[in-house]
């Protein structure tokens, strides 16, 4: 059974009674930050991020590969919580670095999992990363998972990286409850059709496209230079939309068609109704990157899934309090859902 929530639809009422589930405080986006543009921008730009000091580790991948892991560490036994981060994120980000001090101020360790190429440095196979890409998800919670200790693995998604941690754990169903208690997914385009059409129009496409664009094209110039018959560089080179870019460098080498075969199969939406372990998804109905009517119903998701859909908050934004604005309302919901999940 599922109760009501002040916003839209709330953690399931037996989850609660079964916990010590407390109250969930609904996001109220400050008077002075309106809109979803705004809540978006402002908040990568301008809002004070903590510093963290992080420590680095590369971790060797099977294939030949590295991905680079950014810790923050803690007692052996302390909760470990994995983020893995956006479209072109990192561990900077400024949900990162928000998180990441709010776990250590709980006692947890933390880590970031930079997928590949996005730590600074070229990743060395003819391929990159990409939203669907649920292989290196279930590498890193082993990883993870090999470096829990007596300690409990939460896992947090961001945006593209909120959709392939949900693709993960609608493919593996019961079996990752054996790797994480409870998992969270923030701003995620569980449609990647409706989040790659929405993103190529209008102001999204000059805006947050444009920048997106500008990193995704460097680094496909710097793989080009390492394999030059594995895409068209000159294509992919004038490229103005996320179609444009899909179709002719991340389908390709990553075993697509084109982009709407990778949107397509790539999407988390349809395994939602697969999900065992207790998830949070929040979204607010202003994100500029995925139109409100595309999140999914209670219908199309598991009892193991609680929705959270606000009226405003932007893309990953979600500033609260008085000018300039603080980022703790996140953080303190992701991290009460996961003790409540214990």
């Amino acid at each position: 059974m599922r109760r009501p929530f002040p916003t839209t639809t709330a953690p399931k009422t037996l989850y609660a009674t079964m916990r010590r589930m407390r109250p969930a405080l609904p996001y109220q986006a400050p008077w002075w930050l309106p809109g979803g543009h705004l809540q978006t921008i402002y908040t990568t730009l301008f809002v004070p991020v903590p510093q963290v000091a992080y420590r680095r580790e590369r971790f060797e991948l099977a294939d030949g590969d590295f991905i680079d892991l950014d810790w923050v560490d803690g007692a052996a036994d302390a909760p470990l919580l994995l983020l893995f981060h956006g479209l072109e994120g990192n561990s900077r980000g400024h949900y990162a670095l928000s998180l990441m001090q709010a776990a250590q101020v709980r006692g947890w360790r933390g880590v970031v999992a930079h997928f590949r190429g996005c730590s600074g440095e070229q990743n060395r196979l003819p391929r990159a990363y990409f939203g669907g890409d649920t292989n290196d998800i279930e590498i890193l919670l082993q990883y993870a998972c090999s470096h829990a200790g007596a300690g409990r693995v939460y896992a947090v998604g961001v945006s593209l990286g909120g959709n392939a941690l949900l693709k993960w754990l609608g493919e593996q169903g019961a079996a990752a409850t054996h790797k994480v208690v409870a998992a969270a997914a923030i701003s995620a385009p569980m449609d990647l059709h409706a989040s790659g059409n929405a993103l190529d129009q209008g102001f999204n496409r000059w805006v947050y496209t444009g920048h997106f664009l500008s990193t995704l094209k460097t680094k496909a110039l710097k793989k080009f230079k390492q394999y030059p018959q594995l895409f068209d560089w000159q294509k992919v080179s004038i490229a103005t939309t996320l179609r444009e870019f899909d179709s002719l460098f991340t389908a390709p080498l990553h075993g697509y068609r084109d982009a709407d075969d990778y949107w397509t199969r790539a999407s988390s939406k349809p395994g939602l109704i697969n999900i065992r372990v207790p998830t949070l998804l929040i979204n607010a109905r202003n994100d500029p990157f995925l139109p409100a009517a595309t999140l999914p119903t209670l219908a199309e998701v598991s009892p193991s899934v609680s929705l959270e859909f606000p009226k405003a908050g932007g893309h990953v934004g979600f500033v609260s309090g008085p000018f300039p604005g603080r980022l703790d309302w996140l953080t303190q919901r992701l991290l009460d859902f996961f003790e409540d999940a214990n």
